[in-house]
């Protein structure tokens, strides 16, 4: 844990000083001043908006006792878990197996699932990437997340600002080839270092998540089902909004095969031999065949009406 909040430390200054950097080549001092104001005053709005904004771009609808009280009652026995705060629990209208968290403190957090989710998904599945989600907010990476791509996307609007309107330091006109490689590396560079940041707390993730459930076979499990379908089943909305990927549990878009550099998430694979691992550890015995064959929450129930009742 220490050595990968070491590592996002260090990514999150990284981007920050290609953020100042991209400044002070546009407009010199002046410039790198007003990219810090710039970063400061976008970051502010993503603080405080961040979780209604994703909530509303994936149309999530919050669920109460009446329309899903075993999701509820999973949340809250894993928050207590946990130790943190008790989140919000949403459910959003899409066939993709997929889950994230929002928010910028435990306090005001919030957890969602697609209904895709807890049509394929068994109950020990489901309730393994809820603590995946209840690991992110404990371990504060809602807000490191939003952080990072926000930055992200200024660099990208610094970039096009520098390409179609140049730039000058210490009174020179800049380069206008300098101009075009900052359009382009700029934010391939921030993209890159956005995509470690997500890759290094999914593994951290799975980990808390494991121990805040105690069964990280489960985990595994629900892991590689959400994998194989999310590689056939589109998400609309997250195509739409592709900068919000690094938010679910596994990556929601298509055409990600490359998994070595421009992956939101470490491969399936290589998470669940972690978690394999991880049970071995814990003495965990490896999931039945018939607990893997299990019914979407041990029934055949619509999510939307609560199937356990």
């Amino acid at each position: 844990m220490n050595t990968n909040l070491l590592k996002t430390g260090v990514l999150l200054a990284g981007i920050t000083a290609l953020f100042l950097a991209i400044g002070f080549l546009i407009g010199g001092q002046q410039g790198m001043v007003l990219a810090f104001v710039f970063a400061l005053g976008t970051n502010l709005f993503a603080y405080w908006n961040s979780d209604k904004m994703v909530l509303r771009m994936y149309r999530a609808q919050p669920v109460d006792e009446r329309t899903q009280p075993q999701l509820l009652r999973m949340v809250r026995e894993l928050a207590a878990t946990a130790g943190i705060p008790e989140p919000r629990a949403y459910i959003m209208d899409n066939p993709q197996p997929n889950a994230f968290a929002t928010g910028r403190n435990p306090e005001h957090a919030a957890v969602a699932v697609t209904t895709g989710l807890l049509e394929r998904l068994d109950s020990s599945e489901v309730r393994a990437v809820l603590a995946h989600e209840l690991a992110h907010i404990k371990n504060r990476d809602t807000l490191i997340m939003t952080v990072t791509a926000t930055l992200a996307g200024a660099i990208g609007m610094l970039a096009n600002f520098a390409f179609f309107f140049g730039g000058s330091r210490d009174g020179e006109r800049a380069n206008p080839l300098a101009g075009i490689l900052i359009a382009v590396l700029a934010p391939m560079a921030a993209m890159l270092v956005q995509m470690a940041i997500s890759r290094t707390r999914e593994y951290s993730a799975d980990q808390g998540g494991a121990d805040i459930s105690g069964d990280p076979l489960a985990l595994a499990s629900a892991l590689q089902k959400i994998s194989a379908a999310s590689g056939r089943v589109v998400n609309a909305d997250a195509e739409r909004h592709p900068g919000t990927a690094h938010l679910f549990i596994s990556n929601p878009l298509h055409g990600r095969g490359i998994d070595q550099l421009f992956a939101t998430h470490p491969s399936a694979e290589n998470r669940i031999h972690a978690l394999r691992e991880l049970a071995a550890r814990m003495g965990n015995r490896p999931v039945s065949a018939a607990g893997a064959a299990a019914g979407p929450w041990g029934g055949n129930s619509s999510p939307r009406n609560g199937p356990w009742g």
